[in-house]
């Protein structure tokens, strides 16, 4: 018997098409898992609630984003633990027109689902909450407990 090469070419040929057949499926597949695992991480819904924490600006305001983006809210974020959905930071960059300074230097957002569970969260790191603040700003916070009502895409 004899090694047929006809047969090995042959099948190599059936395998290709096979493949150049199925690549783009699974890449398609993975692209739409990747982008509904996103959205799931990164929009809001009807009925989550938004704690705000706003930075006003003004003169002698300091504020360190680096600190706050790398450790402020990381912590913050761990305290608050399966009630947290995601979070964000804003960076204020103008007002209303590009001349007007920022009324905020910055706004922190937690997305939660139970507000009670963020309050006791805070309350049981108060603390290391307010004690971390001297790390990245003299600025006094203030603070929005909001409720999502009303999402339009």
């Amino acid at each position: 018997m004899g090694y047929n090469f006809k047969n090995e070419k042959y099948l190599n040929l059936v395998m290709m098409s096979k493949i150049n057949f199925l690549l783009p499926i699974f890449a398609f597949i993975g692209f739409i898992s990747c982008k509904t695992s996103q959205s799931n991480h990164s929009s809001p819904e009807t009925g989550t609630f938004k704690v705000a924490i706003l930075y006003p600006n003004g003169e002698d305001k300091t504020f360190d984003m680096n600190y706050y983006e790398k450790k402020h809210m990381p912590m913050v974020a761990g305290f608050l633990g399966k009630n947290l959905k995601f979070y964000e930071i804003d960076r204020g960059i103008a007002g209303r027109t590009p001349n007007d300074k920022a009324p905020f230097v910055a706004i922190g957002y937690f997305y939660i689902s139970d507000v009670a569970e963020y309050n006791k969260a805070i309350a049981q790191n108060r603390d290391a909450v307010i004690n971390d603040f001297k790390n990245y700003t003299n600025i006094q916070p203030v603070v929005q407990i909001s409720e999502i009502k009303q999402l339009v895409y």
